[in-house]
């Protein structure tokens, strides 16, 4: 007689979706749901298909924790991976007043930009990390008012290593990009990601550009980036004016020539929570637009155009492949200080880019040092670092430790403090939580009904 391995289960229909820590997956009947608690005999194909992904077993119990201990590494590899994503905060400044902004500066009597010193330091530190690989983000406000430390920081960095893989990114809404930083960013393959909220309209009123067209400079500079032969990636922010227009966000990404599409919710952060009665949704809101979006992303591809949705995309990777997704918020614990780290442009260093956020808001809460004074093993040892992996273990929080999406889910503690005023969430079922779990019944059901698969698969290749 087989025996059980834990897992987790969601009723679906007349069955059941079940998975395991390891991220496998199956769809069974009630009958056999109610067979395998009993342990009572299944059908042979459907017990091969069990013992094959782990739900059950007929060897020993060592033998079987063995094997079954190396799946569930594998889907924990990224914990395995020093801090590899530093966020270098250039500047505050910005010439854009997004209506959701959590980080830019408003205040335009003062300059706040990285000085070289505070971009020294936070190179120093970020070369500590272990990490073989690792991804250097330039981000503000609007990173382009600071160019030249953007200048410095790449050349130094290429100065001074000699045995790390180091690819630079850098998000900006383009408008400040003349032909020799495009040059230089060029030279140098540092990535370009912008910000498309859809077609002129809709862009321009989520994203205003004092005495300017936001739009129209945005999308010049994408043209004139993709004449070079390079390539510009974009994400969507998804204001409650957002949810009238999906097919015109879609076809404004199409007629650009992207090829993925980030569609995100907001985070109740900065303007964007002083903002929230104007602009803010309930989760269910956004899924409806999500389900309508991805709905018209798959029919685009069904017509020969590639575009792929990038939230999806990740939770495909974890699910149809069992690949350790190393995406920050959507692992366990998450990747606030062991997996990136962001340096402020006055020297501060916090957990993440949601900290140095909540830091605006005038929280500290989550900073874990300055460049001046500490190392990064004084970071990793930091008393902070080692609440947020508390906090965001799924596997002991409660609600979370027993959801069937566990294995491809995730918390941010930052977030949830935010929110709640408590690093663990007070209500399991919040915004962000009910966001995530409508995402993935939705992939679950195409996953379910086989609709649509070969376009998945290509989108993860």
């Amino acid at each position: 007689m087989y025996k059980l391995n834990y897992f987790n289960f969601k009723q679906i229909d007349n069955g059941y979706l079940i998975t395991t820590d390891a991220g496998k997956y199956a769809f069974i009947d009630e009958k056999t749901f109610n067979n395998l608690l009993k342990k009572s005999e299944l059908k042979k194909d459907i017990e091969d298909e069990l013992i094959e992904k782990g739900f059950i077993y007929n060897c020993s119990d060592e033998i079987f924790s063995n094997s079954y201990s190396k799946e569930v590494r594998k889907m924990k590899e990224y914990l395995f991976i020093p801090t590899s994503l530093h966020i270098f905060v250039v500047s505050k400044n910005c010439n854009f007043k997004c209506i959701y902004c959590q980080a830019g500066n408003l205040d335009e009597k003062n300059d706040y930009k990285m000085t070289k010193e505070i971009a020294k330091k936070a190179v120093d530190i970020a070369m500590q990390s272990p990490s073989e690989i690792m991804t250097f983000e330039f981000q503000g406000g609007e990173p382009l008012t600071n160019f030249d430390v953007i200048k410095y920081i790449v050349e130094y960095t290429e100065s001074i290593n000699s045995d790390k893989i180091i690819e630079f990114s850098l998000v900006s809404n383009l408008t400040l990009m003349s032909e020799e930083m495009l040059e230089f960013l060029i030279n140098h393959n540092v990535n370009i990601c912008t910000s498309i909220d859809g077609n002129k309209k809709l862009h321009n009123t989520n994203r205003p550009f004092p005495k300017n067209d936001s739009y129209e400079c945005t999308v010049k500079r994408i043209k004139d980036i993709q004449k070079m032969n390079t390539k510009v990636n974009a994400i969507e922010t998804t204001s409650k004016y957002s949810f009238n227009h999906y097919r015109e966000i879609i076809d404004e990404y199409v007629k650009l020539g992207l090829d993925s599409i980030s569609l995100r919710p907001l985070t109740q952060l900065g303007k964007a929570d002083s903002n929230w009665e104007k602009i803010g949704y309930e989760a269910d809101e956004f899924l409806s637009f999500y389900d309508k979006s991805l709905k018209y992303i798959i029919e685009k591809n069904k017509e020969g155009y590639f575009l792929s949705e990038s939230l999806a995309s990740i939770f495909l990777k974890k699910i149809l492949m069992n690949q350790p997704v190393n995406y920050m918020e959507l692992r366990s614990p998450c990747g606030g200080a062991i997996g990136q780290l962001a340096y402020y442009y006055d020297g501060n260093i916090y957990s993440c880019d949601e900290a140095r956020m909540l830091s605006e808001m005038g929280d500290n809460s989550f900073k874990l040092g300055n460049v001046f004074k500490d190392s990064y093993e004084d970071l990793m040892n930091s008393d902070v670092t080692k609440s947020l992996a508390v906090a965001s273990c799924l596997e002991c929080i409660p609600t979370c430790n027993s959801c069937v999406y566990s294995p491809y889910c995730g918390t941010c503690p930052v977030i949830t403090y935010a929110q709640d005023n408590n690093l663990f969430a007070q209500n399991p079922n919040e915004y962000r939580c009910k966001i995530y779990k409508g995402i993935l019944d939705i992939l679950f059901e195409y996953i379910r009904k086989g609709d649509n698969i070969e376009i998945f698969k290509k989108w993860i290749e």
